[in-house]
């Protein structure tokens, strides 16, 4: 193991499992990551064919807290990138937004937006990053 490869330098946590989401009507939230002991975070949230009629689209959000019981969306200025709405024009896709704001937790939530019936199989990821202690070897 290297204290400079990228595997023992990150974590890796699913916020939102991978399913076929047809029509959140509420949002659907994912489980909140502790960043304790990292300083950076990615959210990489990956989408796969949108379904439906009448131009369907599923929107994403970061969301940040810090108790992981209350969240909040996280203010555009501490993304670096954009929360995408996924459509016909940006499905089968990854979406990479960069988190940079100074809560303990994030999680990613989703929720239907147009059309009927909108179904997406998608997935979000967090990667922690930057971690505060490194590996002996």
């Amino acid at each position: 193991m290297s204290r400079l490869d990228l595997k023992n330098n990150i974590g890796a946590v699913i916020s939102l499992p991978a399913a076929n989401r047809s029509d959140p009507a509420v949002p659907v939230n994912g489980t909140g990551v502790d960043l304790t002991g990292y300083d950076g975070a990615l959210v990489i949230i990956h989408a796969g064919t949108i379904g439906g009629t009448v131009n369907p689209s599923q929107t994403f959000e970061v969301q940040e807290s810090d108790d992981n019981a209350s969240f909040t969306p996280v203010a555009d200025g501490d993304l670096d990138g954009t929360e995408p709405t996924v459509a016909a024009a940006n499905d089968e896709q990854l979406h990479i937004i960069g988190y940079k704001g100074i809560k303990r937790y994030i999680r990613v939530s989703v929720t239907a937006k147009a059309g009927t019936t909108p179904a997406l199989v998608s997935d979000a990821i967090v990667l922690r990053n930057r971690g505060r202690k490194l590996p002996l070897s």
